[in-house]
């Protein structure tokens, strides 16, 4: 499997990252446990979990596979995320010193080691200012419980600003930002992804198949019914049936993946998959499989690289919805190359 390095630092990690969050939830442990074993088998070096899946559970069944894999272990880049409730009280959630603290130790206990490759915040504290953050992440670093740090969901001026409040300070930088990113949701492409590039962090996408929707597995005005996410619960979260459903973007995305997946004998989800890989910034696709079968699917990926004329057919097809500015042709423009004018 590619190797590619994570973000600006000199760690590498594979191009596809194995995602827990399934793992003590939608995963059986004996699942989990053949998942982590048929990935590893791929050439797969990076592991991502975090303390809010399950409970810490999905951090558990983590820990015990290293433990009884030494070999795998050591190949694996591993890490974590910390900043939702795992309590009641109201320092057991946010990225201040004390929650972050705490939580970094028990997701070492959990996981059973002493070090983590990256440690990742998962989102946006309004509460805690981000110098304080950013001074207990490169803390940690210092005292040897992490190599490197992580954002997660932040935005694009989120990005900068940290990315800067860090190089003040002389404190290490984020590495790394893990956002929601697929055919579907393009979105961060308009602030996000510059504002990674510019700083050198790679980009470690979640839900690189839209919740099951790049997969082809859900049809046009059919309310999915049966063992999959939407057919347990049709309303559920970002990737919910109705909105997209209703959306002609949708239907043109999954066309095209169709088209592209039959010219290639190859399934959609890969298709979708190597289409993310190759987008600028993109370090390491994070898959969230529920089942061993579905990730071996998804790991077909691995190998597959589109050509040009398919990326973009691609990006034609889920080209995001814009006014004409900033974000449009216009704004495009104005940002490339002098014009005159303007208002």
């Amino acid at each position: 499997m590619e190797i590619r390095p994570m973000g600006c630092s000199g760690t590498g990690v594979s191009v596809l990252c194995l995602g827990t969050m399934t793992f003590g939830a939608e995963s059986s442990e004996e699942d989990s446990v053949r998942m982590m074993d048929a990935y590893a088998e791929a050439g797969g070096t990076f592991l991502d979990t975090a303390d809010v899946y399950s409970a810490g559970v999905s951090e558990e069944i983590v820990g015990r596979w290293l433990r009884s894999h030494p070999t795998e272990a050591r190949q694996m880049v591993l890490t974590t995320k910390g900043r939702f409730p795992m309590g009641p009280g109201p320092n057991d959630l946010g990225l201040s010193r004390r929650h972050l603290r705490d939580a970094l130790d028990a997701s070492l206990r959990r996981l059973g080691v002493d070090h983590l490759d990256l440690y990742q915040v998962h989102a946006w504290d309004a509460l805690t200012p981000l110098e304080e953050t950013l001074r207990f992440l490169d803390d940690a670093i210092s005292l040897g419980k992490i190599g490197h740090y992580g954002l997660s969901n932040f935005l694009g001026w989120q990005i900068t600003k940290a990315v800067h409040v860090a190089k003040a300070h002389l404190w290490a930088p984020p590495v790394t930002l893990q956002p929601q990113y697929n055919l579907l949701a393009r979105d961060i492409e308009h602030e996000i992804v510059p504002a990674c590039l510019d700083a050198g962090i790679g980009l470690l996408p979640w839900s690189p198949l839209g919740g099951g929707w790049l997969t082809g597995k859900y049809k046009r005005d059919q309310i999915p019914t049966g063992s999959t996410r939407l057919g347990e619960d049709p309303n559920r979260g970002v990737e919910a049936y109705g909105p997209r459903n209703e959306s002609s973007r949708t239907w043109d995305v999954l066309g095209a993946l169709e088209a592209i997946a039959g010219e290639r004998g190859t399934s959609q989800a890969e298709v979708a998959l190597a289409w993310l890989k190759g987008k600028p910034a993109v370090t390491s696709v994070i898959l969230g499989a529920r089942t061993p079968e579905q990730l071996a699917e998804n790991l077909g990926a691995a190998d597959l690289v589109l050509s040009a004329e398919e990326m973009a057919r691609l990006d034609s097809a889920s080209e995001p919805i814009t006014g004409d500015y900033p974000y449009g042709a216009k704004g495009i423009a104005q940002r490339h190359r002098r014009i005159e004018g303007g208002r």
